[in-house]
């Protein structure tokens, strides 16, 4: 007899084994019906250029050419290791990235907390914050291209107006081309930076910034205590992605300056571009393509790490 009935109250009865298996679950097919249409296109219009990418890579593949395509093995990667002009354009790829993300964050991370306050017209300026995101990276390119022209570019007629020089060609000096390409990136990119730092302003109680200030806190030392630690996740977010999306680029750049002058501003994507469609060498353009995506894969590897530890910690 069971405790439960010793004491008055009927005890559950034990279920009644019959030996035979529990019958399996079915595949819910309705839930893959709903998640084909979205699938497919990633399948066809991402996966699948990729695989054949990398098995491009592996190829002597090249344009014009009537000889079958041969498997080379890597011949193309060993071919890599020796291109100093792909890696000269990898060390530019990290400085333009760097350049562009780390100001990028710092210009964001001060606008949102301006467009946070109670100000007039607050509702204009976070309109006006957001038209560069707006605006396809082609049509950035030629309207900074106006700007930075030589003749009769903004920028050089107010440095005549004020009497500062002649101004210079500064998309085509080889001081001045990567530092002007910067400029544009980190104006073109700050308001998806602002828009989500902002998010994670508003998102943070009031409460917390109250209580600081009457425990006699300032502003620098509310930041660090109460809004930097609700913001930090989605600073290492948005910063990571930043750092990917700006490694990547190619548009704005290769309307800016096409890589020049000498090579100064030519990014990896630049001339992974130029090998496949200028020299028509898809093969080595492909191999090009790899390292960057195992680079890539490497460093968001290293943040999801670094993320999941900081869980873990937390």
């Amino acid at each position: 007899m069971s405790l439960a009935t010793e004491k008055g109250r009927p005890g559950k009865p034990e279920p009644v084994r019959t030996g035979r298996p529990e019958p399996r679950r079915k595949t819910d097919f309705g839930t893959w019906f709903l998640v084909l249409p979205a699938l497919i296109p990633i399948l066809i219009l991402s996966v699948g250029p990729l695989l054949y990418g990398v098995a491009l890579a592996f190829t002597d593949s090249q344009s014009g050419r009537t000889d079958p395509t041969q498997w080379v093995g890597a011949l193309n990667f060993r071919d890599l290791l020796h291109d100093t002009l792909f890696w000269d354009s990898f060390r530019i790829g990290l400085l333009w990235a760097v350049g562009v993300t780390v100001p990028q964050f710092l210009l964001a991370m001060g606008l949102a907390l301006l467009l946070n306050q109670n100000l007039r017209f607050r509702w204009l300026a976070r309109a006006l914050a957001i038209v560069p995101w707006a605006m396809p990276e082609v049509v950035v390119g030629i309207m900074w291209r106006l700007v930075y022209n030589p003749d009769a570019g903004i920028l050089n007629e107010t440095i005549r107006n004020l009497g500062l020089g002649d101004g210079r060609d500064w998309l085509t000096g080889l001081a001045t081309a990567l530092p002007a390409v910067i400029l544009v990136g980190i104006w073109a990119g700050m308001p998806q930076t602002t828009v989500a730092l902002l998010a994670g302003l508003q998102n943070t109680p009031h409460e917390l910034h109250e209580a600081a200030a009457l425990d006699g806190a300032g502003a620098w030392r509310r930041f660090r205590a109460v809004t930097w630690p609700a913001l930090k996740p989605i600073a290492l977010s948005i910063t990571a992605l930043n750092f990917i999306w700006n490694f990547n680029s190619f548009a704005l750049v290769y309307v800016l300056t096409n890589g020049g002058p000498g090579g100064r501003t030519r990014l990896p994507m630049l001339f992974a571009y130029e090998e496949a469609f200028r020299y028509g060498q898809f093969g080595y353009a492909a191999a090009m393509g790899c390292v960057m995506v195992a680079v890539i894969s490497v460093l968001l590897a290293l943040f999801l790490v670094g993320r999941l530890k900081g869980g873990d910690d937390k």
